[in-house]
């Protein structure tokens, strides 16, 4: 614990010395431009892989990077990311590998998280054809990991929040990334929404 303390004494002051009034500007506002909704894996840090400061990237992570219509937590973060902040983007990123979209597709109970990870489950066995021509495990993980972010880049669409924020004419766009831990490198899924008129009307 203390290695950490010391850690953050040596951080904070490293911050100072490249900007004396970087603590004190940030203390009076945040004004990010983007939510990241991503993985909670400790190796997929959201601030470091995009390069942004403390103050310009607005987060919010769970297992999976799963966007649940019940899950007041991550509504929460949208909502006051859309409408407190004015975010400009919203960036779903999950990554290869991950090893709760491997758990959902594993067979093996898991506990607890089984119940969260069913959204995964449901959609591996909503498009089994889809796999067929994996060669092994780590290419069927990875390829439901990129569905995934997909899945979820929709779901983000379809809330209420999404809806009314461009019903207003927010400026607002929804992407969907991937990062790989092998190389440290994003790839853009070419999943972007940007208008109502791109979700099916069921859902506005």
């Amino acid at each position: 614990m203390n290695t950490l303390i010391e850690n953050n004494r040596a951080w904070a002051s490293g911050i100072k010395r490249k900007d004396p009034q970087f603590f004190e500007k940030l203390a009076r506002q945040q004004r990010p431009e983007y939510l990241w909704i991503g993985c909670a894996d400790s190796r997929v840090p959201a601030n470091q892989i995009v390069g942004l400061l403390p103050g310009e990237l607005f987060v919010h992570r769970n297992v999976a990077n799963l966007v649940v219509h019940t899950d007041l937590n991550c509504l929460s973060a949208i909502q006051y990311a859309v409408d407190v902040l004015k975010v400009k983007h919203i960036i779903v990123c999950g990554h290869y590998g991950c090893g709760g979209v491997a758990t959902a597709i594993s067979e093996r109970p898991s506990g607890l998280i089984d119940n969260w990870l069913l959204h995964v489950k449901d959609m591996y066995y909503r498009n089994q054809s889809a796999f067929v021509d994996c060669a092994d495990d780590s290419e069927r993980i990875n390829r439901l990991c990129e569905m995934n972010v997909i899945e979820q880049v929709n779901n983000v669409c379809h809330t209420s929040i999404l809806q009314a924020a461009w019903q207003r004419g927010q400026d607002l766009q929804v992407h969907g990334w991937i990062y790989s831990i092998a190389d440290g490198l994003l790839k853009d899924l070419d999943v972007t929404f940007n208008a109502p008129e791109q979700v099916p009307e069921v859902y506005r």
